[in-house]
């Protein structure tokens, strides 16, 4: 599906981890709409989506904040989110929360047919290539899980790393495994999660890349704490950061120490 709108009205739906720990990816994603035609704003009430209480089976809060999400994101032609899991929760979960609620069902349908992941946003339906800002690197990028597997985004950011000069993607083998992150799942089971992302790491080493990247701000912040505490020095950036070109000395790799 492409835009038919001339100037599509988006909605920036920021997320948590981008505000509180990254906000560059923000700045990202504004630089790439901008430049890809869209009229821009950021609702400034917007909060939480809802996904770690739905995710924990806090059924009632998760609606709570779903419909303050509803309210926040009305009347936008499209919805934009740099995260996979933040735009599944809307784009898939959403309908499901209220699928029982005569009065919010068409809503949570209608938002969840606005709501995109930028990349794919970009990529699928603007259809727009972003400017070439170059980037001297051997990458690896990390699918994450909910994008890769609610959303069906892989093809979509590799296309448009192809366009940045400079730039050699080399595949990790388990670029589709997830890094151990999980939401909730790290903090529940920490050892399992540690395990996970040490495996990750392995193959990060095994691809000889100097940089990895990934649409989820919550997978590159467990890539990097336990990249430095491993002493492995492998930048983290968020693809919406490599795209827009902010990259340069003023904006430091995403580190632990942004929490």
């Amino acid at each position: 599906m492409k835009n038919s709108i001339a100037t599509p009205n988006v909605a920036l739906y920021v997320t948590c981890l981008v505000n509180l720990s990254r906000p560059s990816v923000g700045f990202a994603a504004v630089k790439l709409l901008t430049e890809a035609g869209c009229r821009v704003s950021i609702p400034e009430m917007q909060t939480c989506c809802g996904q770690p209480a739905y995710n924990s089976g806090d059924q009632a809060h998760a609606r709570d904040l779903a419909t303050k999400a509803m309210d926040e994101l009305d009347g936008y032609d499209y919805v934009v989110i740099p995260s996979g899991s933040c735009g599944s929760m809307i784009a898939t979960h959403y309908p499901k929360l209220f699928a029982d609620d005569v009065d919010l069902s068409a809503r949570a349908d209608d938002l969840a047919g606005r709501t995109w992941e930028l990349i794919t946003f970009l990529s699928d339906i603007m259809d727009v290539t972003p400017k070439q800002e170059g980037y001297n690197g051997k990458v690896t990028y990390h699918d994450s899980c909910a994008g890769l597997r609610e959303l069906n985004i892989r093809d979509q950011p590799r296309k448009l790393l192809a366009t940045i000069d400079g730039l050699e993607l080399n595949e990790c083998q388990m670029a589709e495994t997830c890094c151990g992150f999980g939401g909730l799942f790290c903090v529940k089971y920490p050892d399992i999660s540690g395990v996970m992302v040490d495996r990750k790491i392995d193959d990060l080493l095994e691809s000889g890349a100097d940089t990895v990247i990934a649409g989820d701000l919550g997978c590159l912040l467990q890539l990097a704490s336990h990249l430095a505490k491993r002493k492995v020095p492998i930048k983290t950036w968020h693809v919406a950061e490599i795209l827009a070109g902010l990259t340069s000395p003023d904006h430091a790799p995403i580190n632990p120490e942004e929490l």
